[in-house]
């Protein structure tokens, strides 16, 4: 392990009361909050969203349950895969999603106005988030507090939250520049959905698509320096809504708590990742097929948009792989990655935007075109 990330190193201050509007300017948006004391003694917050549909929707939904048990049609189908649901292969499956989804009234983005925030540490809610999840039932119905759980088990106290759910959070600058690299436990965080909780020794990654002989890959075969030689790269990761406060202190924009997350400056980490290039894994599948030139990389966590669910994707060109800058990663500082930052093996993409480097990965697909999701079909 290298010390100079060690989590124990970092000596815990008690946050000053005004620490949050420091970091934040002076304003930032009227959404449900949270309001957390700091540090000691915080209570972590239950994740019971009150659902605001109408019992006409409840109906609805109702009879939607009838035709089809939500524990059965959107099961659990991987031993050791807690948390994921398969959407991308199984078109039937979105469409009984969307069928859900357009049955029930869910409260709209709310206007998005600036105010005055609390002292203590606001944590925008995400209700919409929580109820799309529990509106589809079957595994997804206690992703929302399992998540919450896991940051309170794997982030520093001093983290400032953004979003309870789907998780934003990002350390405070006196944090963020304290050490060269990261400490895992002060990270930034921004999650598109739950997190799940894969059992490694039953992780298996698929390639197919646009490659000249798919196969699929468990962790061990990827650890194999027999057949993939290790790397090991210092990489900063950002996410393009660092300082998002200061543009939406100019235009709200969009009330959704997702998209509006108010960023101060700390969504940008670095830490030392070790895995094995992408470019290494696609030759040992032959190489790319004729008319190749984007992957696409699935991850397990469940995203909504437009009342459509699928799985988190986005695509990277070939050339960037070619250029051994696509990396699929097990561990963290020294450590396999935290379950939060996408255990057991996550894609590391060195110099695009955090969006790229998908968590919970677990299948690369080639294409011919960059990919235009996340989005409904």
């Amino acid at each position: 392990m290298h010390t100079d990330v060690s989590m124990r190193e970092i000596s815990h201050q008690v946050q000053p009361k005004d620490e949050w509007k420091l970091e934040q300017g002076l304003a930032a948006a009227e959404l449900p909050i949270d309001d957390q004391t700091h540090p000691e003694g915080r209570a972590v917050a239950k994740l019971e969203a009150s659902d605001e549909s109408s019992s006409e929707d409840d109906a609805k939904a109702d009879d939607i349950a009838k035709e089809d048990d939500p524990d059965v049609v959107f099961a659990e189908e991987r031993e050791g895969w807690h948390g994921y649901i398969e959407w991308e292969s199984y078109p039937e499956k979105k469409a009984k999603a969307h069928k859900i989804l357009i049955s029930q009234n869910f409260p709209p983005p709310p206007e998005f106005q600036l105010g005055p925030i609390p002292d203590t540490n606001p944590v925008l809610e995400g209700v919409r988030w929580k109820l799309w999840h529990k509106a589809i039932g079957g595994p997804l119905t206690t992703v929302p507090e399992e998540s919450w759980v896991r940051v309170s088990q794997e982030k520093h106290p001093d983290m400032l939250h953004l979003l309870q759910f789907p998780y934003n959070g990002e350390p405070p600058k006196r944090l963020v520049t304290a050490k060269p690299v990261t400490p895992n436990p002060l990270h930034f965080i921004r999650n598109h959905g739950g997190i799940p909780d894969i059992d490694a020794s039953k992780w298996e990654l698929k390639l197919d698509g646009l490659v000249k002989h798919p196969r699929t890959f468990t962790l061990a075969d990827l650890q194999n320096e027999e057949l993939f030689p290790r790397m090991e790269k210092l990489v900063t990761i950002q996410c393009s809504g660092t300082r998002r406060i200061e543009q939406i202190q100019l235009y709200a924009g969009e009330g959704d708590e997702m998209i509006n997350a108010p960023w101060a400056e700390g969504a940008i980490g670095t830490a030392r990742y070790v895995g094995v290039s992408l470019k290494k894994v696609i030759k040992q599948c032959g190489g790319m097929a004729e008319g190749g030139k984007h992957l696409e990389f699935h991850g397990a966590d469940t995203y909504f948009k437009q009342n459509e669910v699928m799985n988190y994707l986005v695509s990277v060109p070939w050339s960037k792989v070619k250029a051994n800058e696509v990396m699929l990663a097990w561990e963290m500082n020294g450590e396999p990655l935290p379950k939060i930052h996408g255990y057991p093996v996550r894609m590391v993409v060195m110099g695009y935007i955090g969006a790229r480097s998908v968590k919970w990965v677990y299948r690369i697909r080639g294409l011919a075109n960059p990919s235009r999701a996340p989005r409904p079909e």
